[in-house]
């Protein structure tokens, strides 16, 4: 209901006695802790305390409150998820695919039948330490964890908790990997390798540091100025239709730095092969269809699986992009920049998995500082 207090140096044994006000403390109608000052005594400040506690149980706001925990505080975690899911149109095809895995994979065989109402953080902690027992890889733990937390706050919005069952709550620590990367002359093997438009892709991914879909959606038009290139666009994995980019509205692009050598690899492409809307890899079986994204991931695979390219242990398609992060860092272009060129949403995402190839980034600092400490 709230409490009351004194603001002075005497325990609270002596507050009847002492002159100081009482103040109380409470959450108000709409959630927000408030507080008032001025109350004589006791009696006074619970009387208030009391009237408070009525006027709020009684307003509109509280009357709906207590309707929408009578319907989802007693509905099952599968029922609300389903109602849930219907408001999440504004994500990809990709994106609700992997929610949908989540969900099926790892939070129905644990909630399905728990009710909405009875979530806490100690259930939300044993889930994640049952994953952690089950041997669940940590890049799991992270999206199941997420994906919950997502449904729980959403629960929490509409009032089912006075308290956030997430609060306290130490979440799976995934620390990537860091990202294998072929050196100069590893990747001039594989940019020979492959077809015609395997290459091309292996120029765009290590050349602008595009996404493997982004590379697929190549348009000989985004080449908006001789060392510039816009991506405004990717093929999507699921769909197999051109999309808009990663965690961006439609129509949002970035311009990154076009290498003279990818230029002259995309105009020599669309010299020899021809374009459609400007675009220039389809769908081999029908010019009008985008380049699905098998085709040169299976290309991938066999380049692996023959051994006559020197590929690195552990390294996947995506080492071409890694390799584009590697080469901006070694020659000391801004991390800032290299989040934006990647979009990256966050820097800190971009810190997390490239910091170690930024050469020699404190002993330059303790250098430079030296010498400005010395003029």
């Amino acid at each position: 209901m709230g409490s009351f207090f004194k603001e002075c140096e005497h325990p609270e044994p002596r507050w009847s006695k002492c002159p100081h006000e009482y103040k109380i403390r409470y959450r108000n109608a709409s959630g927000r802790q408030a507080e008032e000052s001025g109350f004589a005594n006791q009696e006074l400040a619970k009387a208030r305390l009391a009237e408070v506690y009525h006027a709020r149980k009684n307003s509109p706001m509280s009357l709906h409150k207590a309707e929408r925990i009578r319907k989802y505080g007693s509905m099952q975690f599968a029922t609300y998820t389903a109602e849930w899911l219907k408001g999440q149109r504004h994500q990809s095809p990709t994106s609700l695919r992997n929610v949908d895995s989540t969900l099926r994979n790892h939070l129905l065989p644990a909630f399905g039948s728990r009710r909405m109402g009875t979530f806490d953080h100690k259930v939300v902690s044993a889930f994640i330490t049952d994953m952690e027992r089950n041997g669940v890889g940590l890049g799991a733990q992270t999206n199941a964890f997420i994906r919950l937390k997502a449904i729980l706050l959403d629960a929490h919005r509409l009032g089912l908790y006075e308290d956030s069952p997430l609060e306290g709550v130490q979440p799976p620590q995934y620390d990537a990997e860091r990202a294998v990367i072929p050196s100069v002359g590893q990747l001039v093997g594989i940019r020979s390798a492959g077809d015609d438009a395997f290459r091309l892709v292996a120029e765009l991914m290590s050349g602008c540091g595009l996404r493997n879909g982004e590379a697929y959606a190549v348009n000989v038009n985004n080449i908006v100025a001789d060392d510039v290139y816009r991506v405004g666009e990717q093929v999507n994995q699921a769909t197999k239709c051109y999309a808009r980019l990663k965690h961006r509205k439609a129509g949002e692009y970035r311009d990154v730095p076009l290498p003279a050598r990818t230029k002259h690899a995309i105009e020599w492409y669309a010299d020899t092969y021809g374009t459609v809307d400007g675009y220039l890899l389809r769908n081999p079986k029908d010019i009008t269809l985008a380049m699905p994204h098998h085709i040169i991931s299976g290309q991938w695979r066999r380049l692996k699986a023959s051994g006559q390219v020197d590929i690195p242990e552990g390294m996947v398609l995506y080492g071409l992009r890694h390799f584009f992060a590697s080469n901006c860092l070694g020659n000391g272009i801004p991390i800032t920049d290299v989040a934006e060129w990647m979009g990256h949403r966050d820097v800190k995402i971009t810190f997390k998995h490239y910091r170690h190839l930024m050469p020699g980034s404190i002993s330059r600092a303790a250098e430079v500082l030296d010498l400005g400490l010395a003029a």
